[in-house]
């Protein structure tokens, strides 16, 4: 049966899609379909892990969106970051349009969140997949709220910051209230000096709810510069390594 997985944070700068699309290349390394829709589309971004660019696009989510192509049309096989000599998995990124005229036409005139919605469940059966993947915007909006809702599992990252603690706080309770059956917390950016152990006590005890792993500050992935897929290239660092171990509670 397929899955959805949501993967959000309250506010931006957290390394929500550098996540995003580190986990969905686990869980395809391990021989799973799996989707990516970047719906932050008033800042899309995580085509760049891809090797993406607008000349490489000829349909985006806003065109299916906008009534201009099937929403299976807009998806691209980008399983050769598997690297893998015969990837049993695939991996399908369904991008958001990097045009200025395209962002700047959803501020002003919003999109049907009903389409979206059906969109997403096209995507699982027409590319036969194992695990969708929804890159969302930060902070709630009907679109985020659209997509906890439907999600199976809901990732929610955070910093170890205080105004990162108050916004979850806020999106914990709407994703109670909306009844999602798995939440995980990601601690992301942690600097090595941290607790990381009294952190993890006390992020679960403010939520009840399970923190899934807190990943450090590292200067490796930030020199990447989000060239590529971090935890394929460098599956032996503790990064990668905390990363898998999310992946694996997702896959549960």
């Amino acid at each position: 049966m397929s899955k959805i997985v949501s993967i959000h944070s309250f506010r931006g700068g957290t390394g929500k899609s550098n996540s995003t699309a580190n986990l969905a290349g686990i869980v395809a390394s391990y021989g799973y379909r799996v989707g990516i829709v970047d719906t932050d589309i008033q800042s899309p971004g995580i085509h760049v892990l891809f090797g993406f660019d607008e000349q490489k696009m000829k349909y985006s989510l806003n065109d299916y969106l906008w009534g201009r192509c099937k929403i299976e049309e807009s998806a691209y096989d980008v399983s050769s970051t598997l690297n893998q000599p015969a990837p049993k998995g695939r991996i399908y990124l369904i991008p958001s349009s990097i045009k200025v005229r395209d962002i700047t036409k959803v501020l002003r005139e919003g999109f049907d969140f009903n389409l979206l919605n059906e969109g997403f469940q096209k995507l699982l059966v027409a590319l036969k997949l194992d695990y969708l993947f929804i890159d969302t915007h930060p902070g709630l909006n009907e679109e985020t709220l659209l997509s906890i809702a439907i999600s199976d599992v809901l990732v929610l990252i955070l910093r170890p910051d205080r105004q990162d603690f108050q916004g979850t706080a806020v999106t914990v309770e709407v994703a109670r209230r909306l009844e999602v059956p798995k939440m995980l917390l990601l601690i992301n950016k942690a600097l090595p000096a941290l607790d990381f152990d009294a952190l993890k006590q006390q992020v679960e005890k403010t939520y009840s709810a399970p923190v899934a792993g807190i990943l450090p500050l590292t200067e490796e992935l930030i020199q990447l510069a989000s060239s590529d897929l971090f935890c394929l290239r460098h599956p032996e660092h503790p990064f990668s390594q905390v990363m898998t171990q999310v992946a694996k509670l997702i896959m549960q």
